[in-house]
């Protein structure tokens, strides 16, 4: 058990994590359990299916991964749809490089693994604990030691929280494991097609000029912006061959939705902000009057912020707070207000202040037998063992533990929730004197606790804060839900809805292309029912009323228009294919402009009605020049200085924000010297890089299916 005894003793976190389960890890579950759907399937990837069940161990078993991993209880609902994504496109990359691995022969042997675990290197084995405390580099003997204790251990005779901590620490090792062989399955799949693109020399003297050959230009232009648009006349015909021209262009692999929607979000009436304003003024004079217990009063009064009898620094406190802190003297209570950042009215009591060291060493023993009994027993016989003079580290050794000092500060547990026997702990760690020595019970436990040093003396607070917030009262949502429901019940279609929504005081939201692999609509916590609706109803169809966000909003959703997996509609593209006709179209005509001018010096070009001038200065055709004058940037400039003759005046061009003449005045050479072999292995690194792309192939060659949002 060497190995975990020293990883237990790996920084104050680990230490509290694993002795006092002060931030355990909790193998919660906020994943809903699959119901009636445990059979359908979520996904499809080159003909294979993947099921709800089998995609949910997958989420699941990434979750605790991330929570282990960052010392995290539980995860936002931003955090977990990001998990949710990852998993899938870990798991859609993953198969379609195995099958064209399978094809090719390409394996990944248990010996590459083993090498790979004995050099230490890799990014994936530097996220675990298992590390060198001096180096910080990855330990494969700790790793080894680890697997051998935990194979001999019997989880029957230790504390459930060491179990408990082992089996998420080698479930972690065991998805790190999985994880190296896609990876290393994935590196080769990529080193293959990598290799097979290579440059030569006479690509590395281009790509040497390209960007050592520099020029300054002369350039004089007349922008598109010079001609108003409605003088410009584009017709159906014209669009409807810009399309088929460009149609390829337009293709889209996956359906998605155009809708119309309305979101309302309920809030406080002139009334509830009343009876709550008073409901805070008459906890204020309670507050002033020393409550006996300021952590069951605070929680009563309906606080957001919660009371832990501890010092705080200011960082932990609301702002709003924080600022108006020095305003008031210890004992003092200010208040009521109402803070417009947050919608919420507080008061709050200084209650004490103290200049109290920040940074604090400390070390334990910790001390658990058969029954509670026999724990104290042996506890108090080590507490005395070490008061009476016994060496502190040698008797931790004598239990199994190193006894070694670590540091904690106020950032290892501000913020965190703190109460029962997390509070006596850090209460004790805390308020303890350098070189002090406690006994301390904990739970099934006790702890001999020691504080070896303090440093890092900052200001800190114990502070009753009483915040409310401004919320709306049963009978105003219930106004605001009859309200809706009447509308949307008198205005069932989608013209209805559209033309009444105004008069009814709601506001119409326009999403196109919605994809179903979003996870809601609007941003609106708690949407996927309607998102689902959306992707289920034909188009021109009213959902009805969705209750979402923080139970405090309200959603309808219209279908208008659904685009199939294939090319994109003419009329969805005809913004971009009309801005596009209306610039060629300019173009002809400045160019018609220009040679009816017979223009054929700088000047004159310069000269011209609604022209403008700039000079262009060291150009190269490695990079597309960017014309300020223009305010765009035009790769036709860096395409013709790389060929011009000095001086001469090039004719009119069409470029991306205007037509214009071009007259290089001076070029010059960078002072560098040509290295082929450096230049080659430029070259391949961009080829590399050029190649990662391959995924997007096989993504479409895998015909992928992602049906997540019908369970998820």
């Amino acid at each position: 058990m060497a190995t975990l005894q020293n990883i237990r003793s790996k920084g104050p976190l680990l230490v509290i994590v694993i002795g006092l389960a002060l931030f355990a890890f909790i193998a919660g579950d906020a994943w809903k359990v699959l119901q009636p759907h445990q059979s359908q399937d979520v996904g499809e990837v080159n003909g294979e299916t993947i099921s709800a069940q089998d995609y949910q161990a997958l989420v699941e078993e990434y979750t605790e991964v991330v929570k282990f991993s960052s010392g995290m209880n539980a995860l936002s609902d931003e955090q977990t749809n990001q998990i949710k994504d990852q998993v899938w496109q870990t798991y859609v990359n993953n198969k379609l490089i195995e099958k064209e691995a399978k094809k090719l022969g390409l394996t990944v042997s248990k010996a590459e693994i083993q090498a790979i675990i004995d050099a230490g290197v890799h990014p994936m084995l530097q996220q675990t604990p298992f590390r060198n405390q001096a180096t910080g580099a990855f330990d494969k003997d700790m790793l080894k030691k680890f697997l051998v204790d935990y194979s001999k251990m019997n989880k029957a005779q230790m504390p459930a929280q060491y179990a408990e901590y082992y089996d998420s620490m080698y479930k972690f090792w065991s998805f790190i494991e999985k994880s190296l062989v896609q990876a290393r399955l994935q590196e080769k799949y990529q080193a293959l097609i990598t290799k097979s693109l290579f440059s030569n020399p006479v690509e590395a003297q281009d790509a040497f000029d390209a960007r050592v050959n520099q020029t300054d230009l002369l350039l004089a232009a007349i922008p598109y912006t010079s001609i108003v648009d409605s003088t410009i006349t584009i017709s159906e015909s014209e669009l409807k061959a810009a399309y088929d021209k460009k149609k390829e262009q337009f293709k889209q692999y996956v359906e998605t939705r155009t809708i119309k929607y309305i979101d309302v979000q309920v809030t406080a009436s002139p009334e509830d902000r009343a009876a709550i304003q008073k409901e805070v003024e008459e906890a204020t004079e309670q507050l002033a009057g020393n409550p006996a217990d300021y952590t069951t009063f605070i929680r009563s009064t309906g606080s957001i912020t919660p009371y832990v009898d501890l010092f705080y620094t200011t960082k932990t406190l609301p702002a709003d707070v924080a600022a108006r802190l020095d305003s008031v003297a210890v004992g003092g209570v200010y208040g009521p207000y109402y803070n417009v950042t947050d919608n919420t009215i507080n008061s709050f009591k200084k209650l004490a202040s103290v200049a109290a060291a920040d940074s604090i060493e400390f070390r334990q023993i910790q001390v658990a037998a058969e029954d509670a009994a026999k724990t104290k027993t042996l506890a108090d016989s080590i507490y005395n063992a070490i008061k009476g003079g016994a060496d502190f580290a040698e008797i931790a050794k004598k239990y199994g533990q190193t006894g070694e000092p670590t540091w904690i500060s106020s950032a290892n547990y501000e913020g965190a929730q703190v109460d029962g026997d997390n509070l006596k702990y850090i209460t004790a760690v805390t308020t303890l004197g350098q070189n002090e020595l406690t006994n301390l019970p904990l739970g099934q436990a006790n702890v001999i606790l020691q504080v070896t040093n303090k440093k890092g003396v900052k200001d800190k607070y114990k502070v009753a804060v009483i915040k409310r917030s401004v919320d709306f009262s049963k009978e105003t949502y219930s106004k605001a839900y009859n309200d809706f429901s009447q509308f949307i019940a008198a205005n069932n279609t989608l013209d209805k809805m559209t033309a009444n929504a105004e008069d009814a005081g709601y506001r119409l939201l326009d999403k196109a292309d919605l994809y179903s692999s979003e996870h809601g609509i609007g941003g609106v916590r708690g949407t996927k029912d309607a998102l689902k609706w959306a992707f289920e109803a034909k188009a021109g169809e009213v959902s009805g009323l969705y209750e979402c966000g923080e139970s405090d909003r309200m959603l309808v959703v219209s279908v208008v228009n659904i685009v199939p997996e294939g090319y994109r509609p003419l009329a969805l593209v005809k913004d971009q294919l009309r801005y596009e006709i209306l610039r060629d179209k300019k173009a002809e005509k400045i160019m018609a402009d220009m040679k009816a001018a017979n223009a054929t010096t700088f000047d004159q070009y310069k000269n011209m009605a609604a022209a403008v001038s700039d000079s262009v200065k060291h150009v190269t055709f490695a990079a597309s020049a960017y014309v300020p004058v223009l305010r765009s940037s035009e790769p036709m400039v860096s395409a013709y200085a790389s060929v011009a003759e000095l001086n001469k005046l090039s004719a009119p061009l069409k470029g991306n924000g205007g037509v214009f003449v071009l007259q290089p005045y001076a070029k010059e050479k960078l002072n560098e010297t040509y290295n082929q072999d450096i230049e080659e292995a430029t070259l391949e690194t961009m080829h590399a890089r050029m190649a990662s792309q391959f995924i997007n192939d096989l993504y479409l060659k895998g015909e992928v299916k992602d049906k997540r949002y019908l369970f998820f």
